[in-house]
């Protein structure tokens, strides 16, 4: 097997894992309240990744003030915002609604840097945006379809919002943060964000139930650990064009999971979602090739 066929093994792994966070959120969504869930994933898989760093020699960096700060924003929006929106999305919405959703990710983190970085628009990532709108109003205006619900699947929609804003923010840091040292910290302050709140909830944690706890250790070790690592593992034999197309796997996994593991029906509404979505993805990162091209001198 070549380095490159490896590299797709792991990305498609990678994106298999991260679309089942919609299955693990749905279940969890029933037993647990959503501060609380996502607390004890970063508290289990927090000490994992100091693990990793332990094992690998890799550090912490030194960071200033203002890197700080946005370290902890960025934790609160796209580790504990996402996940609290998501796990309180699907209590209401259907875990296949939720997958055409989040396949919006790279469209809306497009858009954001549009809107409040002043970036230029260009004409493929327009029409990226128009797909990706026509694939989330294809469910939205028949929410009831499949068992999803419009509050649901707007709550569903600030998740992917604020996982936008955690990319945005990534920008901003002046200090270059090594991947495994920027996931150790996003989920140590992650757990000390989330952890606050969910003292609060601690009156609404009478219904706990084995599952949902099962699907946070799943949460935690597997998307969450075992998704970067075999993301990394894959991204550093691809190109970066590559890699940016596998995440269109991620809203198919997460409607093919919602209908083999929870039986939910897959509609006509969700297929052309899915269809819309993957449109988008696509046309965005050809977009971002010729951008690329154009700027190295390729024509």
């Amino acid at each position: 097997m070549s380095r490159q066929v490896q590299g797709y093994l792991y990305l498609a792994l990678a994106m298999l894992t991260v679309g089942s966070t919609v299955i693990a959120s749905k279940l969890i969504a029933s037993g647990l309240p959503p501060f609380s869930a996502t607390a004890l994933r970063f508290a289990i898989a927090f000490p994992v990744f100091l693990v990793l760093m332990r094992a690998t020699g890799a550090r912490l960096p030194k960071l200033s003030r203002r890197d700080g700060l946005i370290l902890i924003i960025q934790a609160g929006a796209g580790s504990v915002g996402y996940t609290t929106l998501l796990i309180s999305g699907l209590s209401l919405t259907s875990a296949a609604d939720a997958g055409v959703i989040i396949g919006t990710l790279p469209v809306v983190s497009a858009a954001i840097s549009i809107l409040l970085l002043g970036e230029r628009p260009q004409r493929g990532l327009l029409l990226a945006v128009a797909l990706a709108t026509a694939g989330v109003l294809s469910i939205a205006l028949t929410p009831e379809a499949a068992g999803g619900s419009l509050s649901g699947n707007a709550l569903i929609f600030l998740a992917v919002i604020c996982e936008g804003l955690f990319i945005l923010l990534n920008k901003r840091l002046k200090t270059e943060i090594a991947p495994l040292a920027q996931s150790t910290l996003m989920t140590g302050i992650g757990f000390i964000v989330a952890g606050i709140p969910a003292v609060f909830e601690a009156p609404l944690a009478h219904a706990i139930s084995a599952s949902a706890v099962a699907a946070v250790v799943y949460y935690a070790l597997v998307p969450t650990v075992g998704g970067f690592l075999l993301w990394y593992a894959g991204a550093e034999r691809v190109s970066g064009t590559e890699a940016a197309l596998f995440t269109a796997l991620a809203p198919v996994s997460a409607v093919m999971l919602a209908f083999i593991i929870l039986g939910e029906p897959v509609g006509l509404n969700q297929i052309a979602g899915i269809a819309c979505v993957l449109a988008a993805v696509l046309g965005l990162a050809l977009a971002g090739r010729r951008a690329a091209m154009k700027a190295t001198g390729g024509g």
